[in-house]
């Protein structure tokens, strides 16, 4: 299984934002959609705002593969469901550290229950 570099992590992790686009059934990229992303020791997460219902959500679960450019970084993954309730926590204290500088407005729904159960680990392909 592929690995992040070091390099990519931190650049991906000091970008504020990240641009992801699954597959298509036919394997060419969708378009992209911005999400944030965050970091938890060698993993590189992200939630979908809107949840399980989420158009980006849906189409990365249904193929289970796509593309990311981040910080300088352009990769294809593969995205995994993340299913450990112990990594919510984390994720949440990650978020807030990176992203409290915005309005509650966007904070707290990356944080709810909804964005919760709709997480993604991105995996180097």
């Amino acid at each position: 299984m592929a690995t992040w570099t070091q390099d990519e992590l931190n650049r991906i992790e000091n970008a504020d934002e990240l641009e992801l686009a699954p597959l298509r059934g036919d394997n060419t990229p969708g378009e992209p959609t911005t999400v944030w992303v965050v970091r938890d020791g060698d993993d590189l997460l992200v939630r979908a705002f809107h949840g399980r219902g989420g158009t980006w959500y849906r189409a990365a679960t249904a193929q289970h593969a796509g593309h990311i450019r981040s910080g300088g970084v352009d990769k294809d993954v593969t995205f995994v469901e993340e299913t450990d309730p112990a990594l919510n926590d984390r994720l949440d204290a990650a978020y807030h550290g990176k992203y409290g500088r915005y309005s509650d407005t966007y904070v707290r729904p990356i944080v709810a229950d909804t964005a919760r159960a709709a997480t993604l680990r991105l995996v180097p392909r």
